[in-house]
């Protein structure tokens, strides 16, 4: 059996084609698992009443993605789950979209994780074909806003999409669930970071297709994405880099965080970044006994986790670079290094 995990936060807007979308799919063993984080809106109410072949995980307050994600896995594995899949609910399900993940997690040597082909609500672009994680500290979802791809092969990427993967339930077994400090925003990368350092293989399926609405759910709190972005940032470096790597990329590190810290202030999220900054300096000593268990379990050398980062800056981070055309000496370094590296 998959058990499909959907958290949920005030998403009524989202719930009925999301779910709709999943109990259609061509697949004969599944459960759809709605994890509902304390909504006030009429999510629950639509699940009861339109909705009752789908289990309903009620929490007592907003736990954020990691936390419903963790309840909704915890279920599953009680149930002798063999995967689970986790899948927004601002999103729809192509009707082979989890047989897709299936076939290429039961195929593929080593693997942890099988991502989709996430697509643009409108079916053109992408959102996402995989996570990738930059030396400069930077995750960043491969292919964002290209052209949906129609030919493209099996292959490896760094990371999983948490927002419409496929997990091996052994593999979470073995790396631990999400990470709950985390809240929201890039515990999806510092899962499928965990899995890499212990020798876990990370897959993406361009024939399992989804469809998204980037930020249904985020984009109704305002700084929302910003403080827990800048936390995160700080969270997935210091806990998941080995050592080698930690201090030979430290420098970049922090250049890309002043960077994050310019294009904050350009974008009136100054105050949301530097609680997020806060909090991270906080938490560092937690992060720290976090790294010391984590990197203590690696079964890979450093060596080799260095060949699976990308080794320039982000494409995302094209216009921080741009924004320093004033000061051509730190521009021509940077766009040097993000061509060069």
């Amino acid at each position: 059996m998959i058990a499909i995990i959907v958290p949920n936060w005030n998403g009524a807007d989202f719930l009925e084609p999301c779910l709709k979308s999943l109990l259609q799919m061509d697949h004969n063993d599944f459960e759809v698992v709605v994890v509902d984080n304390g909504s006030v809106d009429a999510s629950k109410d639509i699940i009861k009443q339109q909705f009752p072949q789908v289990t309903l995980i009620e929490l007592d307050k907003n736990y954020g993605f990691a936390g419903g994600v963790n309840a909704g896995i915890k279920y599953a594995l009680n149930k002798k789950a063999w995967a689970v899949a986790l899948f927004n609910n601002d999103a729809v399900a192509d009707k082979d979209w989890l047989r897709r993940l299936e076939e290429t997690l039961r195929h593929s040597n080593l693997a942890a994780a099988v991502t989709s082909q996430f697509l643009n609500i409108d079916g053109k672009t992408i959102d996402s074909i995989g996570d990738y994680y930059s030396v400069w500290g930077l995750p960043f979802p491969k292919g964002r806003g290209q052209a949906r791809q129609s030919d493209a092969k099996v292959l490896e990427v760094f990371g999983a999409s948490g927002g419409a993967s496929l997990y091996l339930a052994e593999a979470l077994q073995d790396i631990g669930l999400f990470d709950e400090d985390f809240f929201a925003y890039y515990e999806d990368v510092d899962l499928s970071f965990r899995a890499r350092l212990r020798g876990w293989k990370i897959y993406y399926q361009p024939a399992a297709i989804a469809f998204h609405h980037i930020g249904g759910t985020s984009s109704k709190l305002s700084g929302f994405s910003r403080y827990h972005s800048v936390k995160n940032l700080y969270f997935v470096y210091t806990k998941d880099m080995p050592t080698r790597l930690y201090w030979k990329y430290l420098f970049r590190f922090w250049i890309a965080m002043v960077l994050v810290a310019f294009n904050s202030v350009r974008n009136r999220q100054a105050w949301p970044m530097f609680k997020g900054s806060l909090m991270a300096l906080l938490l560092f000593p937690k992060m720290v006994l976090k790294r010391f268990q984590i990197q203590h379990h690696r079964t890979i050398s450093a060596k080799e986790i260095d060949a699976l980062l990308y080794h320039s800056l982000p494409p995302t981070q094209v216009k921080a670079i741009r924004a320093f055309g004033k000061l051509p000496l730190i521009s021509n370094w940077l766009i040097s290094e993000n061509d060069g590296d």
